[in-house]
């Protein structure tokens, strides 16, 4: 089976297997959802959705946390782990969306990579989740799945698992493929326990590069 070919049935059956996906960050608007992905870097999204409550209970707003000292964003965000440099990265990336961009955030890929503390994969999740343009998602999930799969062939580096995904998933599938990826790999393609093969959509097409 061609790799293209590969990857449209394992779309297929991963859309039957979970037919409602999206983000496991909670937010409401744009900018929060800037502030969670920054603060999820070896954090659970279950931890920081509890965190950031705290946060925007205290700072409504764009402005507001622009305006906030950043040892006071830092004590709030700490559980969620690097406190320091997350809580620089969100006031410096707060006062830019201040200063150059309304208090709004910008729907171009290249202008979220200039933002402080964005990066790929960051850029492509607002891409996809906010403005519902063509995006993927390389993180640990995606990139441990498509290995396993075998839509990669031992590539780790997100980067470059990105820009060979580009060459196989279809534009208006990438985002929701990646997300269905994460409850994939936290239900069944499992990275710390042996994978629960028996029980897998994939089965019978997938080529168990398990190491």
């Amino acid at each position: 089976m061609e790799k293209k070919e590969l990857a449209l049935e394992v779309i297929k059956r991963l859309k039957k297997e979970y037919p409602e996906v999206g983000c496991t960050l909670d937010y409401n608007e744009a900018w929060k959802l800037l502030v969670s992905v920054r603060l999820a870097a070896q954090c659970t999204d279950a931890r920081v959705n509890v965190v950031v409550e705290d946060l925007y209970a205290k700072y409504p707003d764009v402005n507001a946390l622009a305006e906030a000292d950043v040892q006071d964003i830092e004590e709030i965000v700490r559980p969620c782990g690097l406190g320091r440099s997350k809580a620089r990265d969100i006031s410096a990336c707060m006062k830019v969306l201040r200063d150059q961009y309304q208090g709004a955030v910008p729907d171009d890929f290249n202008a979220l990579l200039k933002l402080p503390g964005v990066g790929r994969k960051s850029a492509n999740l607002i891409m996809g989740d906010v403005f519902k343009k063509p995006a993927i998602v390389t993180d640990t999930h995606c990139i441990r799945l498509v290995n396993r799969i075998g839509l990669v062939d031992g590539i780790k580096e997100p980067k470059k698992v990105e820009m060979e995904l580009w060459k196989i998933i279809p534009p208006e599938e990438g985002s929701d493929f990646c997300h269905r990826l994460v409850f994939h790999g936290r239900e069944v393609c499992t990275a710390r326990t042996k994978p629960h093969c028996e029980k897998c959509c994939l089965e019978d097409i997938c080529q168990k590069n398990i190491g």
